[in-house]
């Protein structure tokens, strides 16, 4: 999908500085709905604060983690932001604010995460998606954790439309080549598979010499049968939250030292972007 025709907000992503120290105060309305129509009467709920790009809390007390994008990191302990991580936080907060403070919410198949969050999708107040709106606009990557994928699809497409636009987060291209990691974190990363094993862990694809992503045994019934066939030599991108094996001495010989779980199948591409 090609946005032939991008908006001010858009251009003005598209120029902006990695940084991304800016705000406008303009809202660039892309039909989000286009993307991922409500899919169920949400429970309306007031916004007390927005923490981040992908982080709510509720009047009601609960903190809310958006699924299905994963926006910057805000810096904290004397740290600085990642790029575009302020411009994030401030776009929710015009979404939240252009809704009143009032936003629909659609709990996950999961509802909470290991930190006690409440896991939901997030709706103005027209029906449009949040997620879905932040994503088309460049300011969050998509992620795809079972069981909660259910949107997983449109927000894809919300995600490409930025992409091919070269808005925000795409204005360059954060796809670093396996090689190059060198910290653990969220991470786009590319390289060819060299082999497929197998064993009581989940599947393992080796990518290059440092980084084998892994599919882990208990979310196996979640990739199709054939989705392993014929992947030795491919060269692809995967995305998700890196490990680092060498912390605290559990790099054993032979081991690469890159983890990278792969938590849906839409979190593996091939390199010219038809989904595997």
């Amino acid at each position: 999908m090609r946005m032939a025709n991008p908006s001010g907000f858009a251009l003005l992503l598209k120029k902006a500085p990695l940084v991304g120290a800016f705000f406008v105060g303009a809202i660039w309305h892309y039909p989000a709905q286009a993307f991922c129509p409500l899919p169920d009467k949400p429970q309306q709920v007031r916004v007390r604060q927005v923490v981040d790009g992908d982080t709510l809390r509720l009047v009601d007390g609960r903190s809310v983690r958006l699924i299905g994008i994963n926006a910057p990191e805000i810096g904290r302990k004397g740290r600085a932001s990642e790029p575009y991580a302020d411009v994030a936080r401030r776009r929710l907060q015009a979404l939240v604010k252009a809704n009143d403070g009032r936003v629909g919410l659609v709990p996950g198949a999961e509802a909470k995460d290991k930190y006690g969050r409440t896991l939901a999708h997030i709706y103005g107040r027209n029906g449009d998606n949040l997620e879905a709106q932040l994503l088309s606009e460049g300011l969050g990557y998509r992620v795809a954790v079972a069981p909660n994928v259910r949107l997983s699809g449109c927000q894809q497409l919300a995600e490409q439309a930025a992409r091919e636009a070269g808005v925000g987060l795409w204005r360059r291209s954060p796809v670093v080549p396996v090689g190059d990691v060198r910290q653990a974190g969220f991470a786009l990363v590319s390289g060819r598979i060299e082999s497929v094993e197998r064993n009581r862990g989940g599947v393992w694809l080796n990518l290059g010499s440092a980084m084998v992503l892994q599919v882990p045994a208990r979310l196996q019934r979640n990739f199709p049968a054939s989705f392993f066939d014929n992947l030795k030599g491919r060269e692809v991108e995967a995305r998700g939250w890196v490990l680092d094996r060498s912390r605290k001495g559990g790099l054993k010989p032979g081991q690469r030292r890159w983890v990278l779980p792969l938590t849906d199948p839409s979190m593996l591409q091939r390199i010219s972007g038809q989904k595997m």
